[in-house]
């Protein structure tokens, strides 16, 4: 292995600009969760459950606008998305700190469907930018710009909470979502390659590229996070079990450290990895975590799991850019978003309905049994056989075979 794939990466055109944006811009989008949480809990004095419904309802939103603002991009361009979710952004971040709380959960809701859609715009940018030959590395850079943001995301925002107060947190994140919007309006990245854009930019129906193995590959992107969401939980709760909280942070910064690793790893790797492989790999090892006692075992055990988290993600991104024509990347990259949101919100609940009827290693279980059945169940459409007609209508260029995007079980 080497660093060639970075090198050759980073020294093509507006690759380096948007890798850097895609850092910044993140961090006050993950910041959104826990700020949410804590304003419902702390400023307007509620319970978590009701914290929890107002995530639940940006989530929601989130999911199900996701895919529509790709379609919007597919059609109408990049700026007139990022026009939109940007000002929807500034209206629902400068209103929502004084919404009571029924007017919150609405707001919530609405403002979930016009979330600023910085990871999916990245992504397919990323595809626009980079060849098929070196997008894995690409990938891999931007998976391990994601686990980054998360690291400094959500600590910013409780140490902004700690300090003066949530309502003020809630503004600092919604002006960084803005300027992000701004920043991407300004920068403008190519949502085609050249040789897409010079295609006639006609609408490539649904049937065209939804298919099985795309199925498969955003059955995978929804298991990893599966997994991810609920280990997260149930992280916490064997900490807590153990009388070990304060090593709580410590070892959450072990395991991103652990993704990063894996990712950097993956970048080099030169045959491509299946998405349901790593997913299922991802699964099985997540499993015997919650065997550990103490916080020492438990960095240790995390390793081999944490190391293919960024991987998974990565590769399901690629399958993603190499199985979709150009003109539906947008929606495509939108609907990977949604099953990433999806897995998360399902993820973590799960694993606390677990830990709550019985200890903390089944939420570990309960995670990875999950994350692997989605996997296995997601293997047979990877072996659907090519229609033999021709291309779809405005399609520029012939999606890519299942095994050059990565997949396994593929039969011709």
């Amino acid at each position: 292995m080497t660093l060639e794939p970075y090198r050759r990466v980073l020294a093509l055109p507006g690759v380096r600009p948007l890798i850097l944006l895609a850092l910044l811009a993140r961090v006050p989008v993950t910041a959104v969760g826990v700020t949410l949480t804590l304003h419902v809990v702390l400023d307007l004095h509620r319970g978590y459950g009701a914290a929890g419904l107002v995530g639940a309802a940006s989530t929601v939103g989130t999911a199900l606008g996701a895919p529509l603002l790709g379609r919007l991009v597919d059609r109408r361009g990049l700026r007139l998305m990022l026009a939109v979710t940007t000002v929807a952004e500034a209206v629902f971040w400068g209103v929502a700190p004084v919404l009571p709380y029924p007017a919150l959960l609405v707001a919530a809701l609405v403002g979930g469907l016009l979330t600023l859609p910085v990871f999916s715009v990245i992504r397919q940018s990323v595809a626009a930018l980079v060849p098929e030959s070196q997008r894995r590395p690409a990938y891999a850079l931007d998976s391990m710009s994601v686990e980054l943001s998360y690291m400094a995301g959500p600590a910013l925002a409780v140490l902004v909470i700690a300090t003066l107060s949530a309502r003020f947190a809630m503004l600092l994140v919604g002006a960084g979502i803005v300027l992000a919007g701004a920043a991407l309006y300004a920068l403008n990245p190519p949502i085609r390659a050249s040789e897409e854009a010079a295609a006639p930019a006609e609408p490539v129906p649904r049937r065209g590229w939804l298919r099985p193995r795309l199925v498969a590959v955003l059955a995978a992107a929804a298991a990893t996070t599966v997994v991810l969401g609920g280990t997260d939980v149930a992280l916490v709760a064997a900490l807590r079990e153990a009388g070990e909280v304060g090593w709580t942070g410590a070892v959450i910064a072990l395991w991103g450290a652990y993704s990063l690793a894996g990712g950097f790893v993956f970048g080099m790797v030169r045959r491509p990895l299946s998405p349901l492989l790593l997913t299922g790999l991802l699964s099985a090892l997540t499993i015997p975590v919650g065997l550990a006692e103490g916080w020492q075992w438990l960095c240790l055990t995390l390793l081999p799991a944490g190391a293919l988290c960024a991987p998974s993600l990565a590769a399901s991104a690629d399958a993603v850019s190499r199985l979709v024509p150009a003109g539906a990347r947008g929606e495509a990259m939108g609907l990977h978003g949604s099953a990433l949101t999806v897995g998360m919100a399902v993820g973590a609940p799960l694993a606390g309905a677990v830990i709550d009827a019985t200890t903390p290693a089944w939420g570990f279980a309960a995670a990875g049994l999950v994350g692997g059945a989605l996997a296995v169940a997601a293997l047979p459409l990877t072996r659907a056989r090519r229609p033999r007609s021709g291309q779809p209508p405005g399609d520029p260029g012939q999606p890519a075979r299942a095994d050059q995007a990565g997949l396994i079980g593929v039969s011709d």
